[in-house]
């Protein structure tokens, strides 16, 4: 397994958000740093998503009606879906 290359990286937090952060890396059993990590990696991930749902969003509204619209049957069938109903 080839390891990433690391940046260190040192900010200061709350004594607070320290001691939570002490608090369930120790009932995990693991580095502080480690959860540090994994938060930090959560995070940016559920920005990535929500930034590409946004430019979906601005697509879908920006071309609605033209022909890079949904076809029409498939919107339908997607509504139906979501609505509970069979198409």
């Amino acid at each position: 397994m080839v390891e990433a290359e690391t940046k260190k990286m040192h900010f200061p937090l709350t004594l607070e958000m320290h001691q939570r952060l002490k608090h369930e890396a120790v009932s995990l059993g693991i580095p502080s740093t480690a959860l540090a990590r994994e938060a930090i990696a959560e995070w940016l991930e559920r920005r990535r998503r929500q930034r590409i749902a946004s430019e979906l969003r601005g697509f879908a509204e920006e071309h609605a009606g033209t022909e890079l619209d949904l076809d029409p049957d498939l919107d339908e069938a997607a509504h139906a879906r979501l609505a509970g109903r069979t198409p």
